[in-house]
């Protein structure tokens, strides 16, 4: 996917988040985000797209937080996701994706934001779908590309993330493998950190499974015992990888 289309997806999940936002009572407890309630998950996504938008905007070239931009902060809702989402679409369209700009990930570009903003929102979706008792659904090239995304990044989130700095190991390899696409990732533990490989031969253990149920089970929305994910080999490893994998 390139960049305009993950804006044309993006401006889909923000509709789409929107409109269940309408639908969910806002003190509901968010189960796959358990310190949140709807409101403050929306609340958290309407000021990520703000704060989004103000660095792609000025190509901002350091790190700046949100609670230096004067956002607009509400009232929180549906209107209010719309509107901040909506700027976002528009200033990330508006931009040249080649633009070389600070990013908290691997892409030091323009590109990085319209792709996160993407994935962001999306996995924000299905936590209001997953609190409205449904079943989250996308299509499997989206799910693809979330996996890839937040793989290719998730070594850079070590810097808000802390368990993420525990991902080391001694050469364990953990395969993943989507099992509704031509897609799959294999991850080395090493002594000073984890790294992406080529290397498929022997993995130590291995995650196969739909790509939207995989998407899930990486972001630790939903166990992998209530999905169609499977693990073989050392469940250790599966188990230590999904406890300290975590963006935020």
């Amino acid at each position: 996917m390139d960049h305009l289309e993950h804006c044309d997806l993006l401006e889909v999940e923000i509709d789409n988040f929107a409109n269940t936002l309408e639908v969910a009572p806002p003190e509901t407890r968010v189960p796959s985000c358990p310190d949140w309630s709807v409101e403050e998950l929306a609340q958290h996504l309407g000021t990520i797209h703000r704060w989004a938008e103000h660095l792609v905007r000025v190509g901002a070239n350091a790190y700046e937080s949100s609670d230096s931009m004067n956002l607009d902060h509400g009232p929180v809702g549906a209107d209010w996701i719309r509107d901040g989402g909506s700027r976002l679409v528009a200033t990330l369209r508006a931009s040249d994706p080649d633009g070389a700009m600070w990013a908290w990930g691997h892409d030091q570009h323009v590109r990085f934001w319209s792709r996160r903003q993407l994935h962001e929102t999306l996995i924000h979706r299905m936590d209001l779908d997953l609190t409205m008792g449904r079943v989250p659904e996308t299509e499997p090239r989206i799910a693809v590309d979330g996996i890839d995304e937040f793989l290719v990044n998730l070594v850079s989130a070590a810097g808000f993330s802390p368990k993420v700095r525990e991902l080391r190991g001694t050469g364990e390899v953990l395969h993943v493998v989507a099992t509704d696409a031509d897609a799959e990732w294999s991850i080395e533990l090493l002594p000073d950190g984890f790294e992406l490989t080529e290397d498929t031969s022997t993995p130590t253990a291995s995650l196969r499974g739909p790509s939207t149920d995989l998407l899930l089970v990486l972001y630790r929305r939903l166990p992998l015992a209530s999905t169609k994910v499977s693990g073989t080999g050392r469940r250790e490893l599966i188990d230590f990888w999904i406890a300290h994998s975590a963006l935020g």
